[in-house]
């Protein structure tokens, strides 16, 4: 899905520096409800890559099964858009080793 408007938007979302930044741009450029929606699936993404069951996931997040079923796709046969800032993000939250 690659447009101008598009490209224009991710080189915004690219511009935010810090999680104030991430705020005040989203709750502007979304409604709370497509907020949450994002937040979940990225939740459901995070739960699927831990090895969480669909069952497990739907009781702690109360998200349905299509949803939880569209984000597996997604894992499985996306664009590894989801596993690429899981793995990221879990080498961030690695101390810092020390090299001998």
């Amino acid at each position: 899905m690659q447009s101008d408007m598009v490209d224009h938007l991710y080189q915004a979302v690219l511009s935010l520096k810090d999680r104030e930044d991430c705020y005040r741009f989203f709750d502007d450029l979304c409604t709370v409800g497509e907020i949450q929606v994002m937040a979940q699936r990225w939740m459901v993404a995070r739960m699927l890559q831990e090895g969480e069951t669909f069952n497990a996931i739907n009781e702690k997040t109360g998200v349905s099964s299509a949803t939880i079923t569209r984000v597996r796709k997604c894992l499985v046969y996306g664009a590894d858009g989801y596993a690429r800032i899981i793995a990221r993000l879990a080498e961030q939250e690695q101390p810092n080793q020390v090299k001998e």
